[in-house]
């Protein structure tokens, strides 16, 4: 029964739900997605393989790092899919030390307003036309996944994984949804390996919290398949790590943050894996400095600090950004600065270098 009030004692009922909604539109169920966009028997294993190559990684059984490497976000399916295959042909060269996880972000959290991402609008213009972005995005991981890699989402929506779960090899949880209970259950269900980052201040407490949150049994609301409400109830997800992505203040990614970061993992008894965002706060917002962040990576793993297991990069076809208008150029991200593919090529391929002359072991799994 819909709830009223009266209006000043008069007989005409006012509903009491619903004060600001100006439209209520369907939206396809995930299963209606799927059938537009199936997954091949080929694609499935692929996704199985390369998840399980990351928790190999993250638990130390391969010793590889991750290299989770794109753009800051994805707003141009042609132009992510040319980077996929540089990307591709990178990772051929580079397999012996790094596993490439390609950063397919779709969503993007915003501290006031601006573009939230291909998914909600993949039109670029306020149109908010989700079915089109939720078909987009799915579209262009299956075909990610066909060249040859594995990608890794940032999970914002708890709706969304519905739409693209068995796609993707690896997640993340944002600085701003760190905290979040909401998020925190959705990781604890999800499939694949979630990362979570520290707080905007720098803070490592409840990124380590959410972390023991995730990793226990939890029940929350959510959609199935179908697209009706349901109850999820999880065992937890034990492949939840921590992402040290440096704060407002200063970067935390030099050897001290890292052995505090690694004593706060083991003292709460969860797993001591350590992923560095080389942008954000430790490039102290400057997308430059991101090959600094990954020198110093390279340095702790061969100094022998074995709780990190990977990086991340913002990198693009072209460096910079730019805003969204009528003259965009091609490859250049619409949302943080990032390095240009020859810079990317440049760094990964030193880093490389620089682990093989210092004997680090390579893919086999110990």
């Amino acid at each position: 029964m819909p709830s009223f009030l009266y209006n000043g004692g008069m007989s005409r009922k006012i509903p009491s739900y619903d004060i600001n909604i100006t439209s209520i539109d369907s939206l396809l169920s995930p299963n209606d997605i799927a059938a537009k966009c199936p997954v091949s028997q080929e694609i499935h294993d692929r996704v199985l393989s390369y998840r399980n190559t990351v928790n190999d990684i993250l638990t130390g059984k391969d010793r590889r790092l991750l290299a989770i490497v794109g753009p800051c976000s994805i707003h141009d399916p042609q132009a992510a899919l040319d980077y996929a295959h540089r990307l591709k042909a990178l990772s051929e060269k580079l397999s012996d030390r790094f596993f490439f996880v390609m950063r397919t972000y779709f969503e993007k959290p915003r501290t006031t307003v601006g573009w939230k991402g291909l998914i909600l609008d993949p039109d670029l213009d306020g149109s908010y036309d989700i079915d089109k972005g939720l078909i987009t995005a799915r579209s262009l991981l299956i075909e990610i996944n066909r060249i040859g890699l594995a990608v890794g989402c940032e999970m914002l929506d708890p709706i969304v994984p519905q739409y693209i779960d068995e796609l993707i090899s690896w997640a993340s949880i944002g600085a701003r949804t760190t905290e979040s209970q909401t998020h925190r259950n959705l990781a604890s269900g999800i499939s694949v390996a979630v990362g979570f980052k520290n707080s905007t201040s720098g803070e490592l407490s409840n990124a380590v919290n959410a972390i023991k949150s995730a990793s226990a049994p939890a029940s929350f609301i959510g959609i199935d398949k179908e697209g009706r409400s349901a109850v999820y109830r999880t065992r937890g997800n034990s492949m939840c790590h921590l992402i040290l992505r440096g704060g407002d203040r200063s970067p935390n990614y030099y050897e001290d943050e890292v052995e505090s970061a690694r004593k706060k993992l083991k003292d709460s008894n969860v797993m001591e894996a350590i992923i560095i965002d080389c942008s954000h706060g430790n490039s102290r917002k400057d997308f430059r400095r991101q090959k600094r962040v990954l020198r110093s990576v390279i340095d702790q793993v061969v100094w022998g600090e074995e709780s990190i297991r990977g990086f991340m990069l913002e990198s693009n076809i072209y460096e910079g950004n730019q805003p969204i208008g009528p003259d965009m150029k091609y490859g250049v991200s619409i949302t943080d600065a990032c390095i240009g593919w020859e810079e990317t090529e440049r760094i990964l391929s030193a880093s490389a270098e620089i682990l093989r002359k210092a004997g680090i072991t390579g893919a086999e799994v110990l």
